[in-house]
C-alpha cells in the first residue's frame, strides 16, 4: 500500500535550481510549497551508487533525516544507446568544470564521442528520471519515467536546461529546448514520474 504525502510542505531535495522550477510547477496545482536543500542550506550528500534509484534513496533520506520533512529527490540522467547507457548516472559530471556546470561541454562531448565510432543516425537516446519520496522513519516510495527520443546536432532553442537543446523526443521534429516548458512537462521523463507520484501519493 502506498503512503499517501499529508502536509503542505515537501523539500525537494536538490541544489538544482532547474530542477526546483519544474517541481513547483508540476506540484503547484496540488496545494503543496515546494523548499529546496539549497534554500535550507543543506549539504550535498556523496551519490556513491552506479543506478539512478540508489543515488535518489541517498539524497532523499539525508534530506529527511536532517529536516525532519518528507522528502523527494530526482536522480535522472540521458542515456545514449550508442555510447552503451552513458553519461547515465554521470550526466551531470560530463558538465563539471571544477567552476560550475557547463552544459554546453557536456552536450559538445557526447557529440564528439558519438562521431568518433560513426554512431548512424538516429542516434537514440533516452531522458530518466527517478524520483524518491522518502519520510524521517526511513519509509520510501519510488517513481521512474523514461522519455525516448534522439539526439541532434547542432543544438536548438533556448527553453529548458541540461541536455534539452540536443534532445528531440520521439514522433516530434522539435528539441525539448524548444518546447514551452508546459508543453515538455506533459511528455517529459520527470513529468511522467511526477505523474505517477501525484497519483500514488496524493489520490490523483
Amino acid at each position: 500500500m502506498t503512503r499517501k504525502f499529508a502536509g503542505g510542505k515537501l523539500l525537494l531535495a536538490t541544489h538544482n535550481k532547474g530542477k526546483l522550477e519544474e517541481m513547483t510547477h508540476l506540484l503547484g496545482p496540488y496545494g503543496v510549497t515546494v523548499v529546496s536543500a539549497g534554500e535550507m542550506d543543506l549539504p550535498e550528500p556523496d551519490e556513491t551508487e552506479d543506478t539512478f534509484v540508489g543515488n535518489a534513496r541517498i539524497k532523499a533520506h539525508a534530506a529527511a533525516k536532517a529536516t525532519g520533512l518528507p522528502a523527494l529527490s530526482d536522480d535522472s540522467g540521458i542515456t545514449i544507446d550508442a555510447l552503451d547507457g552513458a553519461p547515465g548516472v554521470y550526466t551531470a559530471d560530463w558538465a563539471e568544470t571544477g567552476n560550475g556546470r557547463d552544459f554546453m561541454m557536456a552536450m559538445t562531448r557526447a557529440n564528439t564521442e558519438l562521431d568518433a565510432i560513426n554512431a548512424p543516425a538516429p542516434r537514440r537516446a533516452q531522458f530518466r528520471c527517478t524520483l524518491v519520496l522518502a519520510w524521517p522513519d526511513g519509509h520510501d516510495e519510488v517513481f521512474e519515467g523514461v522519455m525516448p527520443g534522439q539526439l541532434v546536432w547542432p543544438i536548438r532553442g533556448e527553453n529548458g536546461f541540461g541536455y534539452d537543446p540536443m534532445f528531440q523526443p520521439e514522433g516530434l521534429d522539435i528539441t525539448c529546448a524548444q518546447m514551452l516548458p508546459v508543453e515538455k512537462h506533459k511528455i517529459s521523463h520527470r513529468g511522467q514520474a511526477v505523474s505517477q507520484f501525484v497519483q500514488a501519493c496524493f489520490g490523483g
